[in-house]
């Protein structure tokens, strides 16, 4: 598929509840700063539309997806199902993922220990008669964790956030359209 087919370049998946209001919102305005046109769900979808449809439409009309796994992101069956449509995007289409990990190993992510642990109990005792769905989002967050994605660890946010926009330019491959953002973020260190 041509980029020019593409309505956005990135498909923004986060747990609202932890990222929202600060760390995936400057996420979200940084990419646009630079010229990145971003899905974000509470931006992008309309009221009375299919939220599921617009989201699934969204991810098959994104170049790449940024997915925020921060610590609460496995209590939501929302994030686990759009995790599992990115993914399987990704393995149909060859969708670009980087998973962003915040606040979060990649190992809590990929062997479900730690608050993924507890989030997997009350999925599973939820789901009882459909364990089908939880053995998918455990493998989908296994896979996910395990593609080589960006850790925060114990650097600012802000300067975090200035290597996950030059990265995702990197994958797109549109660095004419990001020169002057990544001069002017440089400036700024």
């Amino acid at each position: 598929m041509a980029f020019t087919s593409y309505t956005y370049q990135v498909f923004l998946s986060f747990r609202g509840e932890d990222t929202r209001k600060n760390f995936t919102d400057h996420l979200y305005s940084t990419l646009s700063r630079a010229g990145i046109v971003t899905f974000r769900d509470d931006n992008s979808i309309q009221r009375g539309e299919n939220i599921e449809l617009e989201i699934e439409k969204a991810i098959q009309e994104s170049q790449m997806s940024v997915v925020v796994l921060s610590k609460d992101y496995a209590s939501s069956t929302w994030c686990l199902d759009e995790l599992v449509m990115i993914m399987d995007r990704k393995r149909t289409a060859g969708h670009i993922v980087l998973p962003v990990f915040y606040d979060v190993d990649p190992s809590q992510v990929g062997e479900q220990t730690g608050n993924y642990a507890e989030a997997f109990a009350k999925h599973q005792d939820h789901f009882q008669d459909d364990m089908e769905r939880v053995e998918k989002w455990k493998a989908t967050l296994k896979e996910v964790a395990y593609l080589g994605g960006m850790v925060l660890q114990d650097r600012h946010e802000s300067q975090f956030i200035g290597d996950i926009v030059e990265e995702v330019g990197k994958r797109l491959d549109s660095t004419v359209l990001l020169a002057p953002y990544i001069a002017w973020h440089r400036y700024r260190l």
